[in-house]
């Protein structure tokens, strides 16, 4: 049997049955369930949460699957969220063909649901945040050809509620679908997309790679998976689609047409964009007989983690690739795990470290500020990257700052031509704080012995506090 979302729960649960809790009460789609989520988030706690019931819906839900690293770690069969990151990256290397399969094996058609039965309401989409404009589907991989190959493209985007069987259609200016859609209305075509709901995580890591040109998602995610993506030809458009999702929404995008889409709470946990945008309208819906609906968390840690686990292998790739002394990659929370980008290498060569700073940029257009350290910082441990750099940063030297640069136009201070407007650009910042190289002498770094270090196991030297042995002890 192939791998899934079911799959995967089942290994989660068996593994860390602690990360996942159960609500059995029916629940509001309409802001109760993300304020339950929002609640664990104040306490620093991030399970996978089921819902059982919700209101409105004969689908149970789950959320919040991609809050932690090390429940990625998991699907991806890594030990840790370094091993992940080198582990993506190296898998990203060697795609695996799809799998096409009969749709009577797909579990994905046990429903067909076409015309006017294909009903978005029986869905239990959420309304996320308090401003948002509406309900929206946001879990969801979208599935594209390009016009001139038929290459499949795949992506998630936001998708408002705004009919029955109309989904809007945001994607950011810097995403390769919106180079896709652009295409087929500058020849007055419409574009056919499929939106596959709840699967085995490798598949939403796998669509938010970095990849260097249009397409390639789909066979990342079968090297992800470490097998074939299984797919199924879909009822209403010429696309193939992911046959163990949970729940497939296929439709088209008409060119020229637009609706008021937004606001919608985003990744830098700010409310934005509206106004006029894309819409899907919906031609089918297919599902299993007893299908799982998954939401992300938006504009809070999911939304955040889940994005970045995957473009942490894109960016040591491609990093790796222009500058090969690269050692890690992180895009830490700081920084809403989009905007501040972390990198540690190994200099061998002056100049590296904004060679590498620019690999970063073109990879991950909503990169704003990329500080490069030497490979003894662990850019996994923020406080050791702001300690290098200010002691081995100086702005008159180390800073480079370049203006104008396309980037993420949901980060609230970007702008647009004329700096007064709103806009896609943004100003991105280079802080090399690299040591020089010889012959330059830098201060050593006051500390033990690097081979007294190795000798040190603190299991052999440490033991609890016992207060009826050891209190005498430390207050004689």
């Amino acid at each position: 049997m192939g791998k899934d979302l079911r799959t995967y729960l089942q290994e989660l649960t068996q593994k860390y049955p602690d990360e996942v809790v159960v609500v059995d009460r029916e629940v509001d789609p309409k802001f109760e369930v993300s304020a339950v989520v929002e609640k664990f988030e104040e306490q620093e706690k991030f399970p996978l949460v089921f819902f059982k019931k919700v209101k409105g819906s004969e689908i149970p839900l789950i959320i919040n699957l991609g809050a932690s690293y090390n429940r990625l770690a998991l699907a991806m069969g890594s030990a840790s969220v370094e091993q992940m990151e080198k582990n993506l990256a190296q898998m990203e290397r060697a795609p695996v063909s799809l799998c096409e399969i009969p749709p009577q094996k797909a579990p994905v058609k046990e429903v067909v649901l076409k015309g006017e039965k294909a009903d978005l309401d029986l869905l239990p989409i959420l309304t996320h945040n308090e401003l948002d404009g509406g309900p929206y589907v946001n879990a969801a991989t979208l599935i594209c050809k390009e016009r001139k190959t038929a290459s499949y493209n795949m992506g998630i985007y936001r998708h408002q509620k705004q009919g029955k069987r109309q989904l809007g259609l945001m994607i950011n200016p810097a995403n390769h679908a919106s180079y896709v859609r652009a295409e087929y209305e500058e020849h007055n075509e419409t574009m056919e997309v499929a939106l596959a709901i709840g699967h085995h995580p490798a598949l939403i890591l796998s669509a938010v790679t970095k990849q260097p040109g249009i397409g390639g998602e789909l066979e990342v995610a079968g090297a992800f998976l470490q097998e074939p993506l299984e797919m199924v030809k879909a009822e209403t458009v010429d696309l193939l689609v992911p046959a163990r999702a949970e729940i497939i929404i296929e439709g088209t995008v008409s060119p020229h047409k637009r609706h008021h889409e937004g606001p919608f709470g985003e990744w830098p946990h700010y409310y934005f964009k509206e106004g006029e945008e894309p819409f899907i309208q919906v031609s089918a819906i297919t599902m299993r007989a007893k299908p799982i609906y998954q939401s992300i968390h938006s504009a809070h840690f999911e939304h955040n983690v889940i994005g970045a686990a995957s473009r942490l292998g894109s960016l040591y790739r491609r990093i790796n690739e222009a500058v090969p002394s690269v050692t890690a990659v992180n895009l830490p929370m700081s920084g809403a795990a989009r905007a501040h980008c972390y990198i540690s290498l190994k200099k061998r060569f002056e100049g590296e470290a904004k060679q590498a700073a620019l690999a970063a940029f073109i990879t991950e257009p909503s990169i704003k500020h990329v500080m490069v350290v030497d490979d003894d910082i662990n850019v996994f441990n923020e406080t050791q990257v702001l300690w290098a750099l200010a002691m081995r940063f100086q702005a008159d030297r180390d800073l480079v700052i370049l203006p104008n640069i396309l980037g993420s136009h949901l980060n609230p201070t970007s702008y647009g031509y004329n700096r007064m407007q709103k806009g896609s650009m943004e100003t991105k910042l280079i802080f090399d704080a690299t040591k020089p190289l010889p012959p330059y002498e830098f201060p050593r770094e006051a500390k033990a012995p690097a081979e007294i270090m190795k000798q040190i196991d603190l299991e052999q030297y440490v033991r609890a506090f016992e207060p009826a042995k050891d209190y005498e002890t430390i207050t004689a």
